[in-house]
Formats: structure tokens, C-alpha cells, sequence
């Protein structure tokens, strides 16, 4: 089958022949359709150091997808060839303290699809049965392609109250994208988005956001007085993994503010300790999906009226991959979509 795999000492993925994926017992075999282009996928493609370590190439990367099964394994119930369905990213050990009691979503043994084991940009992808979500008939075949990322969105912006809340959300990719849309579908008063991008600045007054700045133009503050504002932020969502983004996000959060961080930096931050102490703000770190709740809550917010589509902004075919990398690296894009189909 064609797939795009990972090379050790080189910048780009090479477009190649490879073996159709073993099934085991407890495995679905997919047809791939539509993929997803993740910042990830875009660190692994430039080969930047994170990559260096945690990619075992060669390696089929890629794990933003949706296909229809085509078989499964002899222990497998309640999926069958036909299934429209996309697939949960991170395969948990099932053993530890956290799988045994249903937190697997904080398993300290996971592994990546597309990092540390096969991935989706290929004909067919294999996944435990354990790892596959069967897409609801209502949700729509592209954003079905990009649940991981709509997960990790839905994840970050629902880990605290939000009802009635004025939320700061600081990255204005894709997924800081998606997550203004999930706030203001979960009734947030405010909504503001902070991103130098001018282009993802638009995307996400698209995608919802009260307000939108130019954070090296305009002084939050500033904003929360446009706003009437009078106490800060009561909720942060921190998409970047910039320092002074979280540093102005620590600084504008009202006492008792909540932060909820998914944003990885690539180095060490120091921010105001004593801003997180005396106005007794909470830092919760964000990572994944939480298995499958996380997966129910988005099929139902998108049956209730929420719509994320206009995050996808550009689609090319699988064997226009090196366009396709070019500008999701741009920053003058969306989510961008591989179609295999």
C-alpha cells in the first residue's frame, strides 16, 4: 500500500510502498479516507529535536483520520467492515492503576499513533478495537478526519466551568480555533482570542471569538475595559506554549481564575508565582482526550448546533503531501486535509 514515512536524518517524509498492516485479534483494519495535518505531523516533517526522540522511524506517521473498516479480528464485537469510524491516537497499556480504573486517558504508558507506532497517512491503518470511536450518522466526513485535534479543543475548554465565564484563549491555531467555538456553544459571556497571526486572528472570529487582538498592538486591559469588564479573566486557555503568552494570561486572570494549558513550550517558562499564589489562580495541564468522554461530548455539541467546519480551510490529494506540508508550515492556514480517496 502507499503511505508517507519518517526517515531518520532528513527534513520531509518519502511517499512509498509499504506492507498492508498485520490484524491481530483484537485489531480493525481501516481504509483510510481523509486525513488531518497536525502540528506534530509538522515537527516530525522538519525533524526537529522533540522528533529526534520520540519517532521510531521508519516510521508511517500521521493520526488524524477517518475511514470505513474493511475487517476485523476474530475477538472483535460491535464493529464490522462498513464502519465509518476515526480512531483515538494514544494506545494505553490497559494494566496500569489509571487504565484498571478507567482514567486511561492518564496512562503513563500510552503510545502514539504515527510517533511511536504506524500511523493513519497510509491506504489502511490498523488500531486495537479498544481505540476505535464509530462516528455518529449526523457528524460530517471532514470534521470526522479531524476529532483528535476537535478532541484536544473540547478537552481543554470543558476541563472547568464555563458557563456565564469570560475566557481568554491565547493561540489561535487550529485547535485555540476550535476552542473558542466550544466555549461560546457552552454559553461563555466573553470570548477573547490573543494571536499574532492576522490569519488565524480572522479564523477565529470566524469560529466565534467576541474579540480578537494583535497581542504585540493592544494591552489586554485594554480590552477588558472595551469589554466592561472589571475583574479579569475567570478562565485561560493556553494554546501557544509561548512564554509571554502565559505570562500575560497570569497577569489578566481575575482571583480564582482557572487555566487550563495545552500549549507545549519549548523551553522552561518563569511566570509570577506570586500572582498564581495571592490571587489564587489553578494551572491544569492538558494533554489528549479523555477516553471516551471526551469523544461523547463532541458528537453531541456538533448535534446540538456547534460547527467547527470553517477550521478546515484547505484540501489537497495524499500525493500532493509536500504542497500540503508547505502550508500548514506557512501559518497562513486552518486545519489542512489529505484526502486518500
Amino acid at each position: 500500500m502507499r503511505a508517507l514515512v519518517k526517515h531518520a536524518d532528513e527534513i520531509g517524509l518519502r511517499l512509498e510502498d509499504v506492507p498492508e498492516p498485520e490484524v491481530g485479534i483484537n485489531d480493525v483494519l481501516i481504509r483510510v479516507e481523509r486525513t488531518g495535518i497536525c502540528g506534530t505531523d509538522v515537527h516530525i516533517w522538519e525533524w526537529h529535536d522533540w522528533a529526534k526522540e520520540a519517532v521510531a522511524t521508519p516510521l508511517v506517521i500521521g493520526h488524524e483520520f477517518v475511514g470505513r473498516i474493511v475487517a476485523v479480528g476474530s475477538n472483535v464485537s460491535d464493529f464490522y467492515p462498513g464502519d465509518r469510524v476515526s480512531g483515538e491516537g494514544h494506545v494505553v497499556c490497559g494494566r496500569c492503576r489509571h487504565c484498571l480504573a478507567g482514567r486511561r486517558h492518564l496512562c503513563a504508558n500510552a503510545k502514539s499513533v504515527g510517533v511511536q507506532r504506524p500511523g493513519a497517512f497510509a491506504e489502511l491503518i490498523a488500531l486495537p478495537m479498544a481505540n476505535v470511536w464509530k462516528q455518529w450518522d449526523h457528524v460530517d466526513d471532514e470534521v470526522a478526519a479531524i476529532f483528535d485535534p476537535f478532541g484536544n479543543a473540547v478537552h481543554t475548554a470543558l476541563s472547568t466551568e464555563i458557563l456565564g465565564e469570560d475566557v481568554l484563549i491565547t493561540g489561535a491555531g487550529p485547535i485555540g480555533c476550535m476552542a473558542a467555538a466550544v466555549v461560546r456553544h457552552a454559553a461563555a459571556r466573553f470570548v477573547v482570542v490573543s494571536e499574532p497571526n492576522a490569519y488565524r486572528r480572522e479564523l477565529a472570529a470566524k469560529l466565534g471569538a467576541t474579540l480578537v487582538v494583535d497581542p504585540r498592538e493592544r494591552h489586554l486591559h485594554s480590552v477588558q475595559e472595551e469589554l466592561g469588564m472589571v475583574e479579569g479573566f475567570d478562565v485561560g486557555l493556553e494554546m501557544s506554549g509561548h512564554p509571554d503568552a502565559l505570562r500575560t494570561m497570569v497577569a489578566n486572570m481575575a482571583h480564582g481564575g482557572r487555566i487550563a494549558m495545552l500549549g507545549i513550550p519549548d523551553r522552561e517558562i518563569a511566570i509570577d508565582w506570586n500572582a498564581v499564589v495571592f490571587d489564587m489562580l489553578t494551572i491544569r495541564g492538558i494533554h489528549g482526550r479523555e477516553m471516551y468522554e471526551t469523544w461523547y461530548q463532541m458528537s453531541v455539541m456538533l448535534q446540538s448546533g456547534l460547527d467547527v467546519k470553517p477550521v478546515i480551510t484547505h484540501r489537497f490529494r495524499w500525493d500532493s503531501y509536500e504542497e500540503a506540508f508547505a502550508v500548514a508550515a506557512s501559518g497562513e492556514s486552518g486545519k489542512i486535509l489529505l484526502e486518500w480517496i
